[in-house]
């Protein structure tokens, strides 16, 4: 229940407590300068530092003995003295608890508040982990089948560029058939060898200058063998298709048309 705050204490009451507060007040400033001409006699007596701590504790254990022989003494018998004092220092103590109260309701209202929102950056932290799993899982089933369909694709590209390579040796050999045959069989035993020994496959020496070139492009140059046939070999040097080596006529390479 709220404590009346209108209690007004009775002028008698008021008077009789004030007169036994200035009484103990007397016996306190007594005691006190008992307490100061003992210390003064003393320090006369004795110059030393250590006679005045000897004194100081003697009269500390002194003044302690006494307060331990006394029991509690009520300041006041009167009763609306009590009743004043009694409902003052209960409502200093609701006072008291009531900010202790508005404190800890403060308090509890922010680690609400707290809570709540670390609650909402969970769930927000979980729609999000499911979202990029989702992602996930949908980006791993759609790369597969790119993958699949790009490696299909690589392996057509790569039968179509063996079907176009070879539909072009064919008609290079079909070209030099026509306007480059090989010389007709007949003089020198050494010229019927080198004529056998020809490859029936006329791009062979243009095979070989490409791979040199692709192979190793920093030494392009490749030593003319018996199995070149001399007429062609002329002929791409006149039209610049291959070029001699600078310092060893024996030696060819493809021109880097690239």
């Amino acid at each position: 229940p709220d404590i009346t705050s209108d209690l007004v204490c009775p002028v008698d009451a008021k008077e009789e407590l004030l007169d036994e507060c200035e009484s103990i007040w007397k016996q306190m400033e007594e005691c006190q300068n008992k307490l100061m001409l003992l210390g003064m006699e003393t320090l006369i007596k004795s110059d030393t530092k250590l006679s005045v701590l000897m004194t100081r504790v003697k009269a500390l254990t002194a003044e302690y003995n006494e307060w331990q022989k006394r029991s509690p003494e009520i300041i006041s018998t009167n009763p609306d003295v009590l009743l004043a004092l009694g409902k003052e220092e209960l409502q200093k103590v609701k006072s008291d608890l009531e900010m202790v109260l508005s404190t800890v309701q403060s308090k509890n209202k922010q680690l609400e508040d707290d809570l709540k929102r670390e609650q909402r950056w969970h769930k927000e932290q979980e729609q999000i982990l499911d979202a990029l799993n989702g992602i996930e899982e949908e980006t791993k089933t759609q790369n597969k089948l790119p993958k699949k369909r790009a490696f299909q694709e690589l392996q057509n590209k790569v039968l179509k560029l063996k079907l176009y390579k070879e539909e072009l040796l064919n008609a290079l050999g079909e070209f030099l058939e026509e306007h480059f045959p090989l010389p007709e069989k007949g003089g020198s035993a050494k010229k019927n060898k080198l004529v056998c020994s020809f490859p029936k496959s006329y791009p062979l020496v243009f095979q070989i200058l490409i791979n040199k070139l692709m192979s190793t492009p920093h030494e392009p140059y490749v030593t003319i063998s018996d199995s070149f046939w001399p007429p062609y070999i002329e002929l791409l040097l006149r039209y610049g298709v291959a070029l001699r080596h600078p310092e060893d006529p024996d030696r060819i390479r493809l021109e880097a048309f690239h």
